[in-house]
């Protein structure tokens, strides 16, 4: 799978198991710094029925949709947070059982299965920094420790990983680009590509023959293009760009021996929608289903037909497409988000579903439709919470005519206006969605109402919609998330006195820009993980989210001094009159820890009341009892802010 190169800082709820590339958290501990460090409270609420729900929703175990081994499929992976950290799980169907793989002081989130089932690949950074190398060890129980999986390989960023029977792909990301190696046969490693333009690998073909690259050697990673490559030799067998501004992705070639057909996503008509590519002959076929939003799909076994991923206004919904007829025939599925799906060699589909008011579930529909639970970790069950209401505000300045919001209220709120926390998301190229959120659960339970705005950036509303923040990304968003306030006071909602704005990574760097453009509307900010300076953060973040800021902005800093400068939190520091908090990680690789202090320094300055959690990791964490100790200093701090309601 290609990297996921944006600023999304995951939680590991409702998450399937993350291939090479995909973001993760790492695990962390609070450590003192020389700042006015944050409160931390013992507990939320004197209310010991509450206190215990708000934490069990992020402690009651919970598990991952499995992966499974290509040639071994009753052998599967699967993450859980059963130990207190997300770490993976090995599980033989055959016999039911289950064992812990990894324990790793700061979790395990990169996992995937040999071919045949015989091995674990897991991958191996130091304390969140996303930079090392995969680890291969045996699926059975074992006492010797994990390998290196790919010697002759070196460290990085993940790029792609293929695993086959005898042919075994791998790719890495640094600062001088991107390596791809091929191994065949147990052979030593060769380069099969290299460049100084972020890319990656991602996919092989059934019989091991093709490999085909996401590359962006024109220059924008942000809208990638695909080359199909012979593994016996590494020469090009196919290439396809649909020109600036129109990315493809490589989803999957059909499953299949000898089938050269790539399902392909396009955006050639203003949304991701779905084309199979015959890379032998150059021929492709473009699918028209006919559904609004946006569309993912994966391959039913023998390539006759497909499973169709649709979303809609937050919402997922799955069907069945067979190909030769062009018939779409929806599956059984509830209300709500669908995480992730497959469809196992017998034909059933496995999937991860929640909504807003009920915890996830991993479920299988059966070839005959029936729909039950397929995984469970045990123990009680995380208790529900609130939904979610649909806001559609009107916007004068398009590309479409509304910004979708999602509103909680809390359960006994009334009728007089309530304290409330705008939640932007991160990415930018992601969206908040009628799923279920420990977070925004914890929020509501202290007597919060919860607003999540999809943004301009986000993903889902179509591709102008995502692309509309392109050279002046962060203000862009903030004219559609003041739109959104002006509608929830305006209803009676809330105040600014009672707003507050919060978001962790690029929802960070929204935070600390709205506090410092945005003055009159917050009463205070929640920033995690943010960018603070982004020249200073350019410089120092990982090569991979140089290239897509490049892309972003359309330059690097030495280009657009005055674009960088304007869209910097730190330019508008002087602005900031809200108390704030700001949470960072010492190996932050997306948003480094040096410009998020010298964002500090020039709060300090100005005596503004500021307060710092920092803590020994990355990205995040995936260790439970230091997500809990986050949530609660966040909401503790904004409580103190707007007022114990």
């Amino acid at each position: 799978m290609y990297p996921s190169l944006s600023r999304v800082k995951h939680a590991g709820e409702g998450h399937h198991i993350p291939v090479a590339g995909e973001v993760a958290r790492s695990g962390s501990i609070g450590v003192v710094s020389t700042y006015p460090s944050a409160e931390i409270p013992a507990t939320l609420f004197d209310d010991a029925d509450k206190e215990d729900r708000w934490r069990a929703r992020f402690s009651a175990p919970r598990v991952s949709m499995p992966d499974w081994a290509r040639d071994a499929p009753e052998r599967s992976l699967y993450v859980s947070n059963v130990s207190g950290t997300w770490e993976l799980y090995a599980w033989d169907r055959a016999d039911d059982s289950h064992r812990q793989v990894t324990d790793r002081p700061n979790g395990t989130f990169h996992g995937t299965l040999a071919a045949d089932g015989k091995h674990i690949w897991w991958f191996d950074d130091t304390d969140g920094d996303e930079f090392g190398v995969w680890r291969s060890e045996p699926f059975e129980k074992h006492d010797t420790a994990a390998v290196e999986a790919l010697p002759g390989t070196h460290a990085g960023y993940p790029a792609g990983l293929e695993l086959g029977s005898s042919v075994l792909a791998l790719g890495m990301s640094t600062d001088d680009g991107v390596t791809v190696w091929i191994s065949r046969d147990g052979a030593a490693p060769t380069v099969i590509y290299q460049h100084e333009q972020d890319g990656g690998l991602t996919g092989m073909s059934w019989d091991e023959s093709l490999l085909v690259l996401s590359h962006s050697e024109h220059g924008d990673s942000r809208h990638p293009a695909l080359r199909v490559l012979r593994s016996a030799d590494g020469s090009k067998l196919a290439e396809k760009w649909d020109g600036s501004g129109l990315g493809l992705g490589a989803l999957d070639f059909a499953p299949v021996s000898g089938d050269t057909r790539l399902l392909v996503s396009h955006e050639r008509y203003g949304r991701e929608e779905l084309l199979i590519w015959d890379v032998a002959t150059d021929t492709e076929t473009e699918l028209d289903l006919g559904l609004p939003g946006e569309v993912a799909a994966d391959w039913y076994p023998d390539g006759s037909a497909l499973l169709i991923a649709h979303t809609h206004q937050a919402r997922t919904t799955l069907y069945r497409y067979e190909i030769a007829t062009g018939t779409l025939v929806r599956l059984p599925t509830s209300k709500g988000t669908v995480g992730a799906a497959s469809v196992r060699p017998d034909g059933a589909v496995e999937y991860t579903w929640s909504s807003a008011a009920v915890p996830g579930r991993v479920r299988v529909l059966s070839r005959e439709g029936e729909d039950s639970v397929l995984l469970t970790p045990g123990g009680v069950r995380p208790p529900e919470s609130q939904p979610v209401e649909d806001v559609f505000v009107p916007v004068p300045h398009g590309p479409n005519d509304t910004v979708h919001a999602l509103l909680a209220r809390p359960e006994d709120a009334g009728d007089e206006p309530l304290p409330t926390v705008f939640s932007l998301h991160g990415g930018p190229h992601a969206a908040d969605e009628d799923r279920f959120s420990s977070y925004r659960a914890a929020w509501l339970e202290a007597g919060f109402a919860v607003v999540e705005v999809n943004y301009r950036g986000s993903t889902g509303y179509g591709s102008a919609w995502r692309d509309a923040i392109e050279g002046r990304p962060g203000l862009t968003e903030l004219e559609d998330v003041a739109l959104v306030q002006d509608w929830a006071i305006d209803n009676g909602l809330t105040t600014p006195e009672l707003s507050v704005v919060a978001g962790a990574s690029w929802g960070g760097y929204l935070t600390l820009l709205a506090l410092g453009t945005q003055p009159d509307r917050w009463a205070c900010g929640v920033a995690g993980v943010p960018v603070a300076d982004y020249v200073s953060a350019f410089a120092d973040e990982m090569e991979p989210l140089r290239a897509y800021d490049r892309a972003l902005f359309g330059g690097s800093p030495e280009e657009l001094p005055e674009v960088y400068r304007e869209c910097s939190p730190i330019t508008h520091v002087d602005r900031v009159r809200a108390p704030v908090l700001v949470l960072a990680g010492d190996n932050d690789p997306r948003c480094p820890i040096q410009q998020v202090l010298n964002y500090l320094d020039r709060l300090g300055e100005r005596e503004l009341p500021f307060e710092f959690y920092r803590y020994d990791a990355g990205h995040g964490s995936l260790v439970i009892a230091e997500t809990l100790k986050q949530v609660a200093t966040e909401i503790h701090f904004a409580r103190r802010t707007v007022g114990n309601h």
